[in-house]
């Protein structure tokens, strides 16, 4: 079942028992996801890695929205948006820790003989596929560019 099906059930059953929040949430993937597919002219199957991309994508907008209204003393939308974070990490596979990022990324820049920054690109490429879904990019960028200064 894709996940553009699994979030239709999702919407209908929120509906049913009238959950406000979780049908927000549901909502906006459906639309992440609509609007990926009217994007690509007309391609209406999406590979588990765009999945992936667009629930990753949906995460980072509301933790962004969630560091903005905490610096505004705004906590009663900060809720809002950190339900919605997990109700849209519900349908993404279990995230990585610190630790094991930064062991992964430790294999990885040794198999591909990375020494410096100018690395940074071919192992970013390699980590953000290998780790789709599972650590933000933005974490990995940092600890990649932590591992290769």
């Amino acid at each position: 079942m894709s996940l553009k099906e699994i979030i239709d059930k999702e919407i209908k059953n929120a509906m049913l028992n009238k959950n406000k929040i979780r049908l927000i949430a549901l909502r906006a993937i459906k639309s992440s996801i609509l609007l990926h597919e009217k994007s690509e002219s007309g391609n209406d199957t999406l590979t588990k890695e765009k999945e992936m991309q667009i629930l990753m994508k949906n995460v980072k907008q509301r933790n962004d929205s969630k560091a903005l209204y905490i610096k505004q003393g705004r906590k009663d939308l900060a809720k809002i948006e950190e339900d919605e974070i997990k109700i849209i990490s519900e349908f993404l596979p279990n995230q990585m820790s610190d630790e094991e990022i930064h062991i992964e990324i430790e294999k990885i820049i040794k198999e591909n003989n990375a020494s410096d920054i100018k690395d940074m690109g071919k192992i970013m490429g390699i980590a953000a596929k290998k780790f789709s879904g599972q650590a933000d990019n933005s974490l990995i960028a940092s600890i990649v560019k932590s591992k290769l200064t």
